[in-house]
């Protein structure tokens, strides 16, 4: 009799679903299905550290809206993978994890890299799968899949154990079951009710994140917006959705950008969140006017109400339910009324733009030597075309300074860390958009403290010809921790906040890339063109002012990081 094993079906499953690539770090436990995808159409894309896979997966998924999938070993290899896992849950990010583990005999008798990994994941995960049958791997393989896209995305951990993998099956038994689920829920009664809500408003804004990103509302979420002539600010994966030179998009919704999105929040009336939480980002609510309504759109329930009373919480995709509001606003032929109405308050709004945005300009255009990091990021900025490069951003400033400059024209081409503030993205992101954007130039920026978590990532970007091309922003340690020591205590604690000169350029070098040392700005560019016209893999290792104290230092010195 035929039989087929658990690790075919397991890699079969992946064929079927035309999965591109999985992201992973061999060993023992999961070789029964790197031999059965070996020479198929699914790639493996191995990375020195699992870490660095698992964050691969979940940048792959941010920007093709498709599930990441990761595979790592037992034990060691799966507690590598828990950080990665923890930042697409925070992220909300549609990812499949599946790990090998101990056969089911040898549970609890010491046997190499046993440990309890389902009780483990379970808190950061939608939902924990153990296959414990071979017969039915195809059907775990569904449901992961299924699970991690289906309503608010997120990451869902397979187990497989090794004794599971190797076992023969009848194939007669299996069940082949392959359903793919699309769901965009619309409320009508409550697009009416928004369309009230706007109707009353004087000084409305909407905030668009990741939740607007994925249900692909770009197009009507424009539409939307020109219909009624209520300004836009885009949030982390959004950011781009709608095109930061269009009149009505004042850029990052972050307070912390220099721009109009202060002033707007302390005197809007009106705030329209379209798939985004109610965060630090928005100082947990307490930022936007207290007497301002508040319109949330959430496909999770359990999302809305978070930190702050909403006046209408609606359940709903949003790309469905802007659908339904474009379509009632038309039908009711209120567009001209209302885009008259909120005229005065967009023209005020790019006069607060303007006004916010001058203090940074001696900052973006400095001369100063060591290099201001604002003026760092403002040559970054202008160098990246808003259409079809990419840009990275990793570290605790560095992030910040790369925020506040940034500008976008097209979405899935800015990435960094969100709301769980992982470092160590950095790398692993950049190598993921080079191999989802191959044609795109990709550019990391990243702190010296940072670029060192996952630095053997360069040697992965070299070995798989991903030319991208890291600039680190070197102010000798870690900057942010060090800053907001100095406002908090008085002084930076040494131990663990300064690393010293590092050249991390000739470490590339070394390795088979190009580097590049930049001390003075007017050299910033000159770099920028030189590390792209190499065609390598490239370091541009900027010395930079290690005194500047950035908004995001200042944040973690009062709000909330250290407490008496």
């Amino acid at each position: 009799m035929t039989t087929i094993t658990g690790a075919q079906l397991a890699a079969q499953a992946l064929i079927d679903r035309k999965i591109p690539y999985i992201f992973s770090l061999s060993g023992g436990h999961i070789t029964p299905i790197y031999q059965h995808l070996e020479n198929s159409t699914v790639r493996i894309f191995d990375t020195r550290h699992e870490q660095a896979a698992l964050f691969m997966a979940e940048a792959w998924a941010k920007l093709s809206r498709t599930p990441g999938v990761a595979m790592v070993t037992a034990g060691p290899g799966f507690t590598n993978a828990l950080t990665g896992v923890a930042s697409a849950h925070f992220s909300n990010t549609p990812l499949v994890l599946i790990a090998g583990c101990v056969g089911l005999d040898n549970k609890e008798r010491l046997d190499l890299q046993d440990m309890p990994q389902e009780e483990v994941i379970k808190p950061m995960v939608k939902k924990v799968l153990v296959c414990r049958k071979p017969d039915r791997v195809a059907e775990y393989m569904d449901m992961a899949f299924r699970t991690a896209q289906a309503g608010r995305p997120g990451p869902v951990y397979l187990e497989i154990p090794i004794d599971v993998l190797n076992t023969p099956v009848d194939p007669g038994s299996v069940r082949q079951i392959n359903t793919r689920v699309v769901s965009r829920p619309a409320d009508p009664e409550k697009a009416d009710a928004l369309i009230n809500m706007i109707q009353q408003a004087e000084k409305p804004v909407v905030i668009a994140g990741t939740g607007a990103w994925q249900a692909d509302a770009g197009e009507i979420l424009t539409r939307f917006m020109e219909q009624t002539g209520i300004p836009v600010f885009t949030s982390l994966s959004a950011r781009g959705l709608v095109p930061d030179s269009h009149p009505l998009c004042f850029e990052g919704a972050v307070a912390v950008r220099p721009g109009a999105c202060f002033a707007a929040y302390l005197e809007t009336d009106l705030v329209i969140i379209l798939g985004t939480r109610i965060s630090l980002y928005y100082l947990f609510g307490d930022i936007f006017n207290p007497a301002a309504r508040i319109a949330q759109v959430d496909i999770e329930a359990e999302e809305i109400g978070r930190n702050r009373s909403v006046d209408l919480p609606v359940v709903s995709d949003v790309h469905a339910f802007l659908t339904r509001c474009h379509a009632q606003i038309n039908k009711k032929g209120l567009s001209s009324s209302l885009v008259s109405r909120f005229t005065p308050w967009v023209e005020k709004l790019h006069q607060a733009h303007a006004e916010g945005k001058a203090p940074s300009i001696k900052d973006w255009e400095s001369d100063h030597i060591p290099v201001h990091p604002l003026r760092l990021a403002k040559e970054i900025d202008n160098f990246m075309t808003l259409d079809t490069d990419v840009v990275v951003a990793d570290g605790g400033d560095t992030t910040t300074w790369m925020g506040m400059t940034r500008t976008l024209n097209q979405p899935g081409r800015y990435l960094d860390y969100g709301i769980f503030g992982s470092l160590a993205v950095g790398l692993p992101y950049a190598n993921a958009a080079k191999l989802c954007y191959p044609d795109s130039r990709v550019l990391l920026v990243t702190g010296d403290g940072s670029v060192g978590f996952n630095f053997m990532e360069f040697e992965t970007a070299i070995r798989k010809n991903l030319p991208i091309v890291v600039v680190i922003a070197n102010d000798l340690g870690w900057g942010m921790i060090r800053h907001s020591q100095e406002l908090r205590i008085g002084h930076a604690i040494e131990d663990g906040t300064w690393i010293g000169r590092v050249d991390y350029h000739k470490m590339v070098e070394a390795i088979g890339g190009k580097g590049f040392l930049v001390e003075d700005p007017k050299d910033i560019r000159p770099a920028l063109e030189g590390a792209f016209a190499s065609g390598k893999v490239c370091c541009i290792n900027v010395m930079t002012d290690t005194t500047t104290v950035s908004p995001a230092s200042n944040m973690l010195a009062n709000v909330g990081a250290y407490k008496a």
